[in-house]
């Protein structure tokens, strides 16, 4: 939590941002990258991105999550809701 101190309070968030994304797109190195748009977080409006890997359907693992102005435009999105 060093790096993104602000996730200290964010567990619901996080959760909520994998089971519902708004927007997933491809990593760079395998993992995925599940967004939702929050109009309330502890910065301001913000996107939730929530890094994660997929061992097998039922199951996977997070890496990292942090709030963003905005999804990156760069990264392939390989689901829209």
């Amino acid at each position: 939590m060093h790096r993104h101190p602000e996730m200290a309070e964010q567990r619901e968030r996080v959760l909520e941002t994998v089971m519902e994304p708004e927007l997933i797109q491809r990593g760079d190195y395998g993992e995925l990258l599940a967004i939702r748009f929050y109009p309330q977080t502890p910065l301001t409006n913000k996107y939730l991105v929530v890094v994660y890997r997929e061992v097998d359907r039922n199951d996977g693992f997070i890496l990292t999550a942090y709030f963003t102005n905005r999804p990156s435009g760069k990264r392939v999105t390989l689901w829209k809701r």
